[in-house]
């Protein structure tokens, strides 16, 4: 493993964690009020499940995005780190179409792109530190299906 800055090891870990923090705020209400009344697929996984995933996600998230902004001699690190900010912003704003604005359809779209930026952050991560892509792999596959388990939510209930 290439050198990795603590510095900006716990800065990009918090950032990471305090998007994911911030955009359960947009969960709360919905998650007692509309999300119970919402027809679910068979395959939907108990709630406790997502609060673990994803500390564990936004951490490996945190630490493939240190290891590449770590990287000196890279030329293709500031399109990996653009990339890298896009998909985090896109994570945040699916909290708030699917519970937020209660809207499955919607962050059903979103996902979608979401699904790609992350790919493509991958591919970009990929060129410079084979580990900091990897790190993301459970990233996409968790996405993967989350956006076939909105798809079926909303499906489910049109």
């Amino acid at each position: 493993m290439k050198r990795i800055h603590l510095s900006k090891a716990l800065v990009s870990v918090f950032t990471c964690l305090l998007v994911g923090f911030l955009s359960g705020f947009a969960t709360q209400s919905s998650v007692k009020t509309w999300f119970p009344t919402v027809i679910k697929p068979f395959f939907n996984p108990p709630s406790w499940v997502f609060a673990p995933v994803w500390t564990l996600l936004y951490i490996l998230m945190g630490l493939a995005f240190a290891i590449v902004w770590s990287n000196e001699k890279s030329n293709n690190k500031k399109q990996a780190m653009t990339l890298f900010g896009i998909q985090l912003f896109l994570n945040a704003l699916w909290s708030v179409l699917f519970f937020g604005l209660c809207n499955p359809f919607l962050a059903f779209l979103e996902i979608l792109l979401l699904w790609l930026f992350i790919f493509e952050t991958i591919k970009a991560f990929g060129k410079i530190d084979s580990l900091a892509s990897k790190l993301l792999y459970p990233y996409l596959a968790w996405v993967s299906f989350a956006t076939i388990l909105n798809g079926s939510i909303w499906y489910l209930n049109s």
